[in-house]
């Protein structure tokens, strides 16, 4: 196990992560705004899904997820379909136009993430990619065994 000073410089670096994040939600399109566009990617890595799903993958509640469907609906990026096993609920789906918006947003993506690591090598971006999923899988598997409150 790591020793405590190494958690608290973890704690920092990843409390340091939110200049990544502003420079990524700079090259976001004016009308799609980073709420919408991790409704998308999710659509997209995820696959149609209820908005409750949704909600429990944004780690935000309904109110706020409701907000983001609703814009990328207006938008023409998704659709809301009824849920064959439960007509009051909805079905989220990407439509064409979403899915190549989405490529375009990791098109963007990629071009920041290149340019910013392009003094990185082939391995250490691997690694990191390696290590962040680990990360987010301890906490997503920590979050899964939480007991309700």
């Amino acid at each position: 196990m790591a020793e405590r000073a190494q958690y608290e410089e973890l704690a920092r670096q990843l409390s340091a992560i939110g200049v990544v994040k502003r420079e990524i939600a700079r090259m976001l399109p004016y009308d799609c705004p980073g709420g919408s566009a991790g409704v998308l990617m999710l659509l997209d890595r995820n696959g149609e899904m209820r908005m409750s799903r949704l909600a429990e993958l944004l780690s935000v509640d309904m109110s706020v997820t409701s907000r983001h469907v609703a814009h990328v609906a207006e938008r023409g990026w998704i659709e809301r379909l009824p849920d064959p096993a439960d007509r009051r609920s909805r079905i989220l789906r990407l439509t064409p136009e979403g899915r190549a918006l989405v490529a375009e947003l990791h098109r963007r993506t990629s071009g920041v993430m290149a340019h910013r690591l392009s003094d990185w090598s082939d391995d250490e971006v691997g690694e990191l990619v390696r290590l962040l999923g680990r990360l987010r899988h301890s906490f997503d598997t920590a979050a899964a065994s939480r007991p309700a409150p």
